[in-house]
């Protein structure tokens, strides 16, 4: 599958599956996004960026809806 983040218009190879879809207008004001299984063999570049992008996030006391 090809992975674009909000970050740029780069479209990322990634092996994995979908393991959750939230549509709009989900019950209980949830977001709209979806959950990627990532294959325990991709360590490209698609994770690191991904791990470059939630770095600061692991220190930060603001809310998140995943993390």
């Amino acid at each position: 599958m090809l992975l674009n983040l909000l970050t740029g218009n780069e479209k990322i190879p990634v092996a994995g599956r979908v393991v959750w879809i939230t549509p709009q207008g989900a019950q209980g004001q949830k977001h709209a996004g979806v959950g990627i299984q990532f294959n325990q063999k991709d360590s490209g570049p698609a994770r690191n960026k991904i791990e470059t992008l939630l770095g600061g996030a692991l220190k930060s006391t603001r809310s998140t809806h995943t993390i």
